[in-house]
């Protein structure tokens, strides 16, 4: 056995080569990789660190560094250069081609294919494809789809060996492929700054050390324009549909280390060609991408459009309607209730906000009673599954996402429904309004005849949209809307302390964290540090509640995180819940750096119109299929394939954010609290994250925690023009 190294911290570069037996980890962001190498001169398998743009089981690597020992992962071998190549011995192959790399081919036919052709088996997929049917098992299909996949990985590959060097990893090298086909090479020769505005997840950084080794000069007009758009769609992933000029101007100073005057220059080309475009906020000089600016004023035009004419249900008469839908529902509405009722059939457009417990689903059930006795076409939609599925479930009617209701044209990524193809309805009731940004609601306008209504229902006081704009807000702060805001807490939910803690912390007080006598939906559990907070509360989710409360730990408790990173963070908490809830389930792929097994409970992290997926969707693994590299999601009921090149999509999501959770409720909260997430402590973050718990609420932490959140009511703007577009 090779005797061990002892630590070292400024020894000279020692080289290493040998065969990658498995890849461990690898950041499609960075690069950074974890690596089990079977090394030359080693009996055992040896762990490497580094940076890599693309590795794969199977290939060679040749890396100089230096041996360290790390105090959790023991002895590794930290290499400052790691370059890869294609395998040439055949165990070397036989790994490649048996990771999933090409689909359709996995463990076992790669050791037929390997058997059967030797170090020429490259050469046979490439040159010579009817002999594969010379192994058994490889029919016509099989060999069309092993065939077809190898073209597609040696376009891959010339484009890997274009951006190598940049560190654009596996997953974005078939993204540039999908978006631009064989024209990817030439396409990025002439202007790379595209890759920054055409694919996500490759930012401005790579695109500009493209062009940089392609001599493009610091001061290029394409350069600088291209800076100045990377720093507005910054702002717009922030929510922002635009920035005032001045904060623009030293960002993309920060970014493209040219002069003002370089900058000012450029600015002024984009607002020439219209990718820009230049307005005021209040008092503030604002340059916004053309798009949102565009959707913004669409917005306040078409609300404009569906408040004139009459609306469909005219003729109702509210103090009749009152009584009867009253008895007909065997309750007693409250005046404020009532007084909504009345405003909702005197208008068009209307909104109803409050927080929870104020009976905004008893108002919008007896709205929907009222109307359906005229047999008016009405649609239910909300933005997320989970919502759309709640919406069902307490109005006893079919409610659809947003995007299924627009019907997605998964060409072009935009609806079918608009202008020419309307929906066909008198009302349309949307529930969930705060997370509906504002290219989501342009589109939902578009849609609706003008002669439609349209009854938006929302709580102001949850976060805003994780995309760009605060439509809700805005429509409110406008006060050109008829609008009935609830704030009578009912007898009922009164008698709920999710819901005291809700509107307490909401009111900016903070709730009330003793222990409860006798069985509660609302706990607090005091633990200061964060290791011994994460060990706690996986405990609490695989054992303690799912004994106390009768729950399913991975169906109805979902932690929810203020932040991704930490101890108490969701990745974190995610590794650790996975392991204990469903690490031993085989087989399990590892992709960019996650883990998947069947029974992973996982989420969909951006929004895919091919698969009909969207982001922030719940699902459970269905199976894994290592011979065809693919994994299976079920989608409540839909079955939803993907290549193990698209497991970027998918995260683990035992734990998520709470911004990933807007639009859902669940059984079971459990809510880690920590200084550590500082930043994120916000009141409308900690008081959404405390309403998606149906049952139960369990805070665990610091209450040094709580109480920041609680105090820290002030919110970042968001520069947008809605509200003065709505005046």
């Amino acid at each position: 056995m090779t005797k061990p190294r002892p630590p070292q911290t400024d020894a000279p570069d020692e080289l290493l080569g040998g065969l990658i037996e498995r890849v461990t980890f690898h950041n499609e962001g960075n690069g950074f990789c974890v690596l089990r190498v079977k090394a030359r001169g080693h009996r055992e398998l040896v762990t490497v660190v580094g940076h890599a743009a693309a590795v794969t089981a199977g290939e060679w690597i040749t890396a100089s560094g230096m041996w360290v020992t790390d105090r959790d992962h023991g002895q590794q071998f930290k290499a400052a250069f790691l370059k890869t190549s294609a395998p040439t011995s055949l165990e070397g192959i036989e790994k490649y081609l048996g990771s999933g790399m090409i689909r359709g081919i996995g463990p076992v036919y790669a050791k037929k294919l390997v058997r059967a052709f030797g170090d020429q088996v490259f050469t046979v997929i490439e040159e010579q494809p009817e002999r594969l049917a010379e192994v058994e098992g490889i029919g016509p299909i099989r060999r069309e789809r092993m065939v077809s996949a190898w073209a597609d990985q040696k376009v891959i590959r010339e484009i890997m060996l274009f951006l190598h060097a940049h560190g654009v990893g596996t997953a974005r090298a078939v993204r540039i492929f999908k978006t631009y086909g064989t024209d990817a090479v030439r396409i990025l020769s002439e202007n790379p700054y595209r890759l920054a505005r055409d694919i996500q997840g490759i930012g401005f950084k790579t695109a500009d050390a493209i062009a940089k080794k392609m001599g493009i000069e610091p001061q290029a007009p394409m350069r600088v324009r291209a800076g100045i758009a990377y720093a507005l769609m910054e702002a717009r992933d922030e929510g922002h549909c635009g920035l005032p000029r001045e904060a623009l101007i030293p960002l993309a100073e920060k970014l493209l280390d040219v002069p003002t005057t370089a900058i000012e220059s450029a600015i002024q080309e984009e607002l020439l060609d219209g990718a820009i475009v230049a307005d005021r906020v209040q008092d503030a000089e604002c340059v916004f991408l053309a798009s949102l600016y565009r959707n913004e004023q669409g917005i306040a035009e078409l609300l404009h459009q569906l408040r004139t004419g009459p609306a469909p249900w005219a003729d109702i008469a509210a103090d009749t309607a009152i009584g009867w839908v009253q008895k007909r529902l065997g309750i007693a509405l409250a005046q404020s209730q009532q007084s909504a009722i009345r405003m909702v059939l005197r208008e068009k457009v209307a909104l109803i906000t409050g927080g929870p417990g104020v009976g905004k689903t008893t108002l919008v059930n007896a709205i929907l009673n009222i109307l359906d006795a005229k047999r008016l076409r009405i649609a239910l939609a909300a933005p997320t599954g989970r919502a759309a599925k709640r919406m069902s479930e307490t109005t006893g009617k079919e409610a659809k996402t947003i995007h299924r209701l627009l019907e997605i044209d998964p060409q072009g990524g935009g609806f079918k429904r608009k202008e020419d193809y309307p929906l066909d309805i008198d009302l349309l009731v949307l529930d969930e309004c705060s997370m509906i940004d504002v290219p989501l609601m342009h589109a939902i306008l578009r849609a609706l005849p003008r002669s439609a209504g349209l009854l938006m229902v929302g709580d102001p006081d949850q976060l805003p949209s994780v995309g760009p704009g605060q439509v809700l807000a805005d429509l409110i702060a406008a006060k050109t809307l008829p609008e009935v805001h609830l704030t009578e807490v009912f007898r009922q939910a009164a008698q709920s302390r999710i819901i005291q803690a809700a509107h307490r912390i909401n009111a900016g007080h903070m709730p009330d964290l003793g222990k409860p006598e006798g069985q509660s939906d609302f706990y607090f559990i005091a633990v200061d540090d964060p290791a011994e907070a994460a060990d706690k509360l996986v405990k609490l989710v695989t054992t303690h509640i799912p004994r106390r409360f009768g729950l399913d730990p991975v169906q109805d408790i979902q932690v929810l995180c203020p932040m991704n990173r930490g101890a108490l963070g969701a990745r974190a908490l995610n590794d650790a819940l996975q392991a204990a809830l469903n690490g031993e389930s085989a087989p399990v792929v590892e992709k960019f750096g996650r883990r998947f097994a069947p029974g992973d409970k996982v989420m969909q992290i951006q929004n895919d119109y091919e698969k009909e997926v969207f982001n922030g969707d719940l699902g459970t693994v269905h199976a894994v299929d290592m011979e065809e590299g693919t994994l299976t999601v079920d989608f409540e009921g839909r079955i939803v394939a993907y290549g193990f090149g698209e497991l970027d999509l998918l995260q683990p999501a035992y734990a998520i954010t709470v911004h990933k959770s807007q639009g859902s409720e669940y059984p079971a909260v459990v809510i880690p609290m920590s200084t550590q997430h500082y930043p994120m402590l916000q009141r409308n973050l900690l008081y959404t994250a405390v309403t998606r718990g149906k049952a139960l609420v369990v805070l665990l932490g610091q209450k040094k925690a709580v109480a920041m959140a609680t105090r820290n009511g002030s919110r970042r703007r968001r520069w947008s023009k809605l509200r003065e577009w709505m005046r």
